[in-house]
């Protein structure tokens, strides 16, 4: 016997007649005798009290001894089979040669169903008044209407003689001869369940939940109200049962030589065996269990829950302890709480003693005990020391205490000597040893499964506290006890006893645990995500065990942004030796990811490590740079001051990536840099005697590049550093910037002597200005004209112009005239006349002639320079760019001895040219006057409307007939007014139009 749960009492022992049925209503017996009397019996303390009150039902049995209250002689004829009391109809149903119903408390007999004589089992169903009785190889159904009258239902036809019956629902189970089916009793229908044994008769029992108990042999089988085996399991009786009782926890069999109570519970244990001979019936009661033999009653009072409770705790069944718990009333919720939670405890211990340490830490959580509480038994978990750290001797263990015994340890944000750390090394390292790896998977389940909601809390507690401390609260009685704690995401945030604390503890030992059982990535995602890790205990943990990625995260998670990068950066170094392991894990690129999130909150940090990386990774650095917006001006003076020799490299790819994101004075750095380094070039080969214009080092193409396309520089202070008998093509450049194109030119003709540069220059003066047939954009041609044809004139003051360039009085730089670009004005004509229209401008163009020079400056011209002037540069340009050079004025400055063979490539497409837009001026012309004749037509026709005013003609506006009236025609030539109306309706508009003003005024 496990425990004792119930307590057996003698209620009687004189019965006269032999009892035949026994039932309970409130708190009498009906004994129901074998010479059909019907016998009730009373407590002894209620003999004076005869009168029952209104809710007599709902009172219970007495475990004192009874007496006979009431004798009913002759109840029946025949001996009573069985009794059923239907408490919510105050009905007692009796089943002797009939089935009678008494009405309840007097036994006064209001029908009797005389169908039913014969019968030999019955079964009620309270819930819709219908009562089920089998006769010899019938089944009859009848209908309590209320009253006193019964209705007859259902009349079907059973293979064989019921021994047993209950109802399932809308149908009802019947235990036949041998086997058990359920009958359908819409149709009659029979569905086999399955056979009920050879040696013990057919038991079928009502379970509270509507499902049934069937009996087979010494087997209890649970099915569903379908017949359908259900997956709980089989009751084993120790014998077959002639009669089950169910009252929860527990069913209550009548053995033939004793009762035996087990547990619903699976795998339904042996709970108590209660020794009584020759009993015949049992019954439940609505507290307790009755045991009819035949001449005394028994009772089967349950032990109070608590005390079964504290058995089977002490006995150490502690499952079904905790389903006891549940049977504790709903009022004394509290008193269940402290008692699930003090057996759940009891419960682990066990279990964790024994090894099983998943199942012990379920229990623990079920328990909701405090996490130090289960920390204390991992000694080698270190945890900080935090103001809700019980001592040992008072954690609430039944076990005792010395078993549990643990220190909390001293790395905490005031760490002791390194004397402790010592001895936590030596005790560590031996407790490692010990401890068993699923001691410590058990621990992280328990921990994870803890986490969600205690760090859910610190995190509320955490927002709270900040949004108060916006508002001015002040928190004094938590200064004593406050700590900082920062959280990744979070910054530094204020640390005080209680859900943070907690938080911290359990991160802490989680970390450690994880560490300890060979999961470093599952470290490293707690650590990346919101955590509350005691930093000083796991800094030193991670070091030790060279978890070097999980120390960067714990640096990150707690904003040690310099640390962690010191360490990256040391890593990084250590890669570059033979240790291939690390080379593949760590390499620069770390450190610029890493510094991506820090641009917008610290970028001296970020530029502080970025020169780590910027020569080994330029490209990523500056990219790092753009993507996190740092001022490119913090950028180049922080090089400037500290890598100058990569300020030029960073200017570049800034200006590469983002031409935008320079301004003028780092675009004017960047050009004094390439020059000066340029300029040293040029000293040194000068100072070497190897000097030659035409070389060209990799910085000096860079600097010839960036002056051309680059447009922030002062082109005047870089004129002021170039050497004069040097370096002509940056000069040219220069000047060119300063629109002193005729000096540019000289430079490429006469210092650098390549006539294609100052082509090419030309060429790009000329599409610089939008409209080609501006005289502007031709006047570029025609000084290089003049650069070639009188190259002594244009090299005699070169030096002194561009010495008085620079000077401090030239205050001003003559600029090239922007030009607007002219639209031109749509009509009426096709596409052709618009495409010939351009061609008419353009003959404009090449006809028009620059009025600045006459024919006797050209001839003087021709004089000065005639024995001089580059002829076949000259040629050469007028039959390349003919079609962008002014004809005329070219004529004029070509010299008179120029031969005509020789100007054919330039007058032979220009004449063409010239006559295909005088032809397209005249077709134009042609189309012109055609389309004036066209519109003259059109308005000759529109005068020709004819209006045709009858006696019928009405007046749109005063609708009435226009008769002889001058009258007015709308431009649709349909609409008639008078004149009069329409003078007074355009007057009237005009008054409309003007009151605003008028009001306005």
């Amino acid at each position: 016997m496990v425990h004792s749960a119930y307590d057996s009492f003698e209620l009687l022992n004189d019965s006269p007649s032999k009892i035949a049925a026994i039932e309970s209503y409130g708190t009498k017996l009906l004994l129901g005798c074998s010479d059909g009397s019907l016998r009730v019996y009373a407590p002894e303390s209620s003999d004076s009290d005869r009168s029952p009150p209104a809710d007599y039902h709902a009172q219970d049995l007495r475990n004192q001894a009874y007496v006979l209250e009431r004798n009913l002689t002759g109840f029946s004829r025949k001996p009573v089979v069985s009794m059923e009391v239907v408490e919510s109809r105050e009905l007692l149903l009796s089943l002797s040669e009939s089935i009678a119903f008494h009405r309840l408390p007097n036994f006064e007999t209001i029908a009797v169903i005389t169908k039913a004589k014969g019968a030999n089992v019955f079964c009620w169903d309270d819930r819709r008044g219908f009562l089920c009785f089998a006769r010899q190889k019938r089944v009859c159904i009848f209908r309590h209407d209320g009253g006193r009258g019964f209705v007859e239902v259902k009349d079907f036809g059973v293979p064989d003689v019921v021994k047993s019956m209950s109802w399932c629902g809308e149908n009802i189970c019947l235990g036949i001869r041998k086997e058990y089916v359920i009958l359908n009793t819409t149709n009659g229908a029979l569905s086999e369940v399955f056979t009920s044994g050879r040696l013990a008769p057919p038991l079928v029992v009502s379970l509270p939940s509507g499902e049934l108990l069937l009996g087979k042999e010494n087997i209890g089988v649970f099915v569903d109200q379908n017949g359908k085996l259900r997956p709980e399991g089989r009751i084993c009786w120790s014998e077959a049962p002639t009669e089950v009782v169910i009252q929860k926890p527990y069913a209550v069999a009548l053995l033939p030589r004793f009762v035996e109570i087990r547990s619903l519970r699976d795998p339904y244990p042996l709970i108590q065996t209660v020794v009584l001979r020759n009993v015949r019936h049992i019954r439940k009661s609505n507290n307790s269990v009755i045991l009819s033999l035949d001449n005394s009653v028994h009772g089967l009072f349950p032990v109070p829950v608590g005390a079964q409770i504290v058995q089977l705790t002490a006995s150490g069944n502690f499952e079904e302890a905790l389903s006891l718990c549940k049977l504790l009333p709903p009022e004394d919720s509290s008193l269940r709480a402290a008692k699930e939670a003090s057996i759940h405890i009891r419960y682990a211990h066990y279990l964790f003693d024994n090894g099983s340490y998943e199942e012990a830490m379920e229990h623990f959580l079920a328990s909701q005990v405090d996490i130090t509480y289960v920390l204390s038994l991992y000694p080698s978990i270190v945890l900080p020391k935090t103001t809700i750290i019980r001592e040992p001797e008072k954690l609430d263990s039944p076990l005792g205490a010395s078993n549990l015994s643990r220190a909390s340890s001293g790395l905490s944000d005031d760490m002791e000597p390194s004397t402790h750390m010592l001895e936590f090394d030596e005790s560590a390292a031996l407790e490692s040893k010990k401890m068993n790896h699923n001691m410590l998977m058990a621990l992280i389940k328990f921990l994870q499964k803890k986490r969600l909601i205690v760090v859910e809390k610190a995190a509320t507690e955490g927002t709270e506290e900040v949004v108060l401390d916006v508002v001015g609260d002040n928190f004094a009685s938590y200064n004593s006890s406050r700590f900082k704690k920062t959280n990744k995401g979070h910054g530094s945030v204020s640390v005080s006893s209680g859900a943070r604390e907690m938080a911290s503890i359990l991160d802490t030992a989680l970390l450690q645990a994880l560490l300890l059982t060979g999961q470093p990535s599952s470290a490293l995602e707690l650590l990346r995500g919101l955590n509350y890790c005691d930093l000083k205990i796991c800094e030193e943990i991670l070091q030790k065990g060279n978890h070097h990625v999980a120390l960067l995260e714990l640096y990150k998670c707690n904003s040690m942004h310099r640390e962690a990068l010191e360490l990256l950066h040391k890593l990084v170094e250590d890669s570059k030796s033979s240790q291939a392991e690390i080379a593949h894990k760590f390499k620069p690129e770390r450190i610029i990811e890493y510094l991506k999130p820090l641009c917008g909150t610290d970028p001296m940090l970020v530029l502080e490590f970025s020169m780590l990386v910027l020569e080994s990774c330029p490209t990523q650095t500056i990219e790092l740079f753009l993507s996190g917006n740092i001022p490119a001006d913090m950028v180049n003076s922080y090089l400037k001051q500290h890598s100058p020799n990569m300020q030029a490299t960073y200017l570049e790819l800034m200006l590469a990536m983002n031409e935008n994101a320079i301004s003028g004075n780092l675009q004017n750095e960047m050009i004094q840099i390439y020059l000066s380094e340029v300029l040293d070039w040029y000293a040194d080969l000068s100072a070497q005697q190897k000097w030659d214009e035409k070389s060209y080092s990799p910085t000096r193409k860079k600097l010839l590049c960036a002056l051309e396309s680059i447009t922030g520089y002062s082109s005047e202070a870089l004129l002021k550093r170039l050497p004069s008998d040097a370096l002509y093509e940056e000069r040219a450049i220069l000047l060119g910037k300063m629109n002193q194109h005729e000096l540019a030119l000289s430079l490429y003709v006469h210092k650098l002597h390549v006539p294609e540069l100052a082509l090419s220059y030309c060429d790009r003066v000329y599409e610089q200005i939008h409209q080609p047939s501006a005289k502007t954009a031709s006047n570029i041609y025609l000084t290089l004209l003049q650069i070639y044809l009188n190259p002594r004139r244009t090299t005699k003051s070169f030096e002194k112009r561009i010495t008085n360039l620079l000077s401090p009085q030239n205050t001003g730089i003559p600029k090239v005239p922007s030009l607007t670009s002219v639209k031109s004005k749509g009509g009426r004509g096709t596409k052709k006349i618009a495409a010939i229209e351009g061609a008419e401008d353009m003959r404009v163009s090449w006809s028009s002639t620059d009025s600045s020079r006459s024919d006797g400056d050209a001839d003087e011209f021709s004089e000065e320079g005639g024995t001089t002037i580059m002829l076949d540069e000259v040629l050469d340009l007028l039959s390349r760019r003919w079609d962008r050079i002014n004809g005329a004025q070219a004529l004029k400055l070509l010299p008179r001895e120029t031969k005509l063979q020789n100007l054919l490539p330039f007058l032979g497409p220009l004449l063409r040219k010239s006559s295909e837009m005088y032809r397209n001026c005249s077709v134009i012309k042609s189309l012109r006057q055609s389309e004036n004749l066209q519109v003259k037509d059109e308005l000759y026709n529109q005068r020709k409307a004819v209006v045709k005013i009858t006696s019928d003609s009405m007046c749109s506006l005063c609708n009435k007939k226009i008769g002889t009236s001058v009258f007015a025609v709308y431009p649709n030539g349909k609409t008639l007014v008078h004149f009069v109306c329409f003078r007074d309706s355009q007057s009237m508009k005009a008054v409309a139009k003007g009151s605003p003003l008028r009001k306005r005024l």
